[in-house]
């Protein structure tokens, strides 16, 4: 592959952001972004995050001249940020967590010390809650499984991008059978959108 002309951008990102940021992205204009997705079942294995964006790094930075990586510190312990050193052309999104992303860095913080027994959900887990909560943690096969998960757990809050009758009970549904009460908070896509926006204003 050629390298690509000056300016082009990547951003590399859980695919749990991808629908929304697609739908930030749905007008003209973002012909020097590529995007590209990591697997969203990372969100449960934050070990693997780390050599996932390692290899695209090493493999695609020469073809950019930024890369905007969409993820938080999301589990890695700081490995992460320490990958990112050794590659200038790329940044992460701020913040511990790409719940932040939507919620804004205060705002989430609040929510999390505010109630530390908080299971954040955002639309895409809402939506995929069979494969990527209860199938992942094996609480499907082995429901008794939920009081060493959640023992702890008070809520289930729901940071909401684009709220619809059909995620709202699909939000209760997952609340329920983890026996734990659901709030919502009607987020939007905040950071996330302001920051994908900054790229279209940074066009070479």
């Amino acid at each position: 592959m050629l390298p690509s002309e000056p300016g082009r951008t990547l951003v590399l990102s859980c695919a749990a952001l991808a629908g929304d940021i697609r739908a930030v992205t749905a007008t003209p204009g973002w012909e020097h972004v590529d995007f590209e997705y990591l697997p969203a079942n990372f969100h449960n294995r934050p070990e693997k995050i780390v050599p996932a964006v390692q290899e695209v790094l090493e493999t695609r930075s020469d073809d950019y001249e930024r890369i905007l990586i969409g993820y938080g510190d999301c589990g890695t312990g700081g490995h992460l940020d320490r990958l990112l050193l050794h590659h200038p052309k790329a940044e992460r999104m701020p913040g511990d967590h790409c719940y932040a992303f939507f919620s804004g860095l205060d705002e989430w913080q609040a929510e999390f010390e505010g109630e530390l027994g908080t299971f954040f959900v955002t639309d895409y887990l809402v939506r995929h809650q069979d494969a990527l909560i209860f199938g992942a943690l094996g609480l499907t096969d082995h429901p008794e499984l939920r009081d060493m998960y959640f023992g702890n757990y008070t809520r289930v809050l729901w940071i909401s991008q684009n709220p619809t009758p059909e995620l709202a009970e699909a939000a209760q549904q997952c609340a329920n059978r983890l026996n734990l009460r659901l709030d919502q908070s009607n987020v939007g896509r905040g950071l996330l959108e302001s920051r994908i926006l900054e790229l279209k204003g940074t066009a070479a």
